[in-house]
């Protein structure tokens, strides 16, 4: 049993290792494949292999055909309302400060530190796709399904979906490592950052481990991490002075009004319940 519990710092430790040697030595997000899309490919195969050990299936962990295409609307319904509401918020924002924001179609990878662009072609935009498809299959197996799988056999849903959170959020801490190594970013600021990539991060994990646990499977939070990833590097606000220059804005607001919503739907399902039981 204690074997299965050590499993989950195991293997956050070895993929962060393989994440960290992508992110400054191989650097595949500048490349034209736009993201570092091999420390997610060993994460597959790692998760596979723990899969096969323990004697369960992707289908145990929630990729199931069950609800399959009620939570892909699902979670799409959540990422188009979030990032509607975020975008016009930000393009009031920046009305105010006298700017004149307008969209843009074009493809680049996610990041609040650097950007790689890699223009708007079909073949960026299936590229980007299938990384973000790539992506969003690893970290969904990982965190929500397999982390989530063996901490609740040791602690509670909640105290489960709080790890997972907080180990989701500390996975993108790694995105200020090369400003800090190449002295675009001063420590203060990557603390600042990396502080805000917990927050951020940890609120859609927990949030996506909160539909999970409502529906049963991993398809609620696929579907809008996926929207949520594919939009972020695709559909930019830009300004005679620059583009995505309030981009944390939207990102925050997204991701606030996202777990406001779960968190909404779930305590109407707590009500219910409880009107049937009485």
């Amino acid at each position: 049993m204690k074997k299965k519990k050590n499993t989950i710092g195991m293997m956050f430790i070895l993929l962060m290792i393989i994440r960290v040697i992508e992110i400054i030595f191989v650097k595949t997000d500048q490349t034209w494949v736009g993201e570092n899309i091999l420390h997610k490919i060993c994460c597959i195969l790692l998760v596979w292999i723990a899969l096969d050990m323990l004697g369960l299936h992707w289908s145990d962990l929630g990729f199931s055909k069950k609800g399959l295409f009620t939570g892909l609307n699902y979670g799409l319904a959540l990422g188009i309302s979030t990032f509607f509401l975020s975008y016009a918020v930000e393009f009031i924002v920046l009305f105010v400060m006298g700017k004149h924001p307008s969209l843009q179609f074009y493809i680049t990878n996610f990041s609040f530190t650097q950007t790689h662009t890699n223009g708007s072609s079909l073949l960026a935009v299936i590229v980007c796709l299938i990384g973000n498809i790539v992506n969003v299959y690893a970290e969904e197996g990982l965190f929500r399904g397999l982390f989530c799988k063996i901490g609740i056999q040791y602690y509670s849903q909640k105290t489960a979906n709080i790890i997972q959170a907080l180990l989701f959020g500390i996975w993108h801490i790694t995105n200020v490592i090369n400003p800090l190594l190449d002295g675009s970013m001063k420590i203060a600021v990557a603390v600042f950052m990396g502080i805000g990539y917990i927050l951020l991060s940890g609120i859609l994990a927990y949030e996506w481990g909160m539909c999970a646990a409502l529906s049963g499977t991993l398809w609620i939070g696929a579907s809008e991490h996926l929207f949520n990833n594919f939009i972020s590097n695709s559909l930019h606000t830009v300004t005679e002075t620059g583009a995505d220059e309030l981009m944390i804005i939207r990102i925050t607001l997204s991701n606030i009004l996202s777990l406001l919503f779960v968190l909404i739907i779930s305590q109407k399902n707590i009500q219910n319940k409880q009107r049937i039981q009485i």
